[in-house]
């Protein structure tokens, strides 16, 4: 009678890992180590975007609203600085208007979602009024 041993090593017999389990854990690790060579070299491929910010002016909104039709999204952007509303109403200054078409809305909300996400995980949750 002939016994077959699979070969361990000594650092996971200590820590009690089968040779099944050691040779999970190793194929995974090259999985992964071969899914990041893949994302380096798509990396590699894709073209380096160059931000020119020499037209850019910044505004500060408070207020914002969208519109969409089937062709395009627009944002509107203003400031609400009334202080008694019970006197005057509310009044909202609208100073930008940003037109998107739709799969340029659909990334910025994307985006937008994981910054709000960020955000409320390092400072807590924004309760909406």
């Amino acid at each position: 009678m002939e016994l077959s041993v699979e070969p361990i090593t000594v650092r996971n017999f200590r820590r009690g890992i089968t040779p099944q389990q050691e040779e999970k854990v190793m194929s995974e690790k090259n999985m992964n180590e071969e899914s990041k060579a893949e994302e380096t070299q798509k990396q590699a491929e894709a073209p380096k975007i160059h931000w020119d910010q020499a037209k850019m002016k910044t505004t500060y909104a408070n207020v914002c609203n969208v519109s969409s039709t089937r062709e395009e999204v627009s944002v509107l952007f203003g400031t609400n600085q009334t202080v008694n509303v019970a006197q005057n109403g509310i009044t909202v200054e609208l100073t930008d208007r940003i037109i998107l078409n739709p799969f340029a809305a659909k990334r910025l909300a994307h985006i937008l979602t994981g910054v709000i996400q960020q955000y409320e995980t390092a400072f807590g949750p924004l309760p909406l009024d």
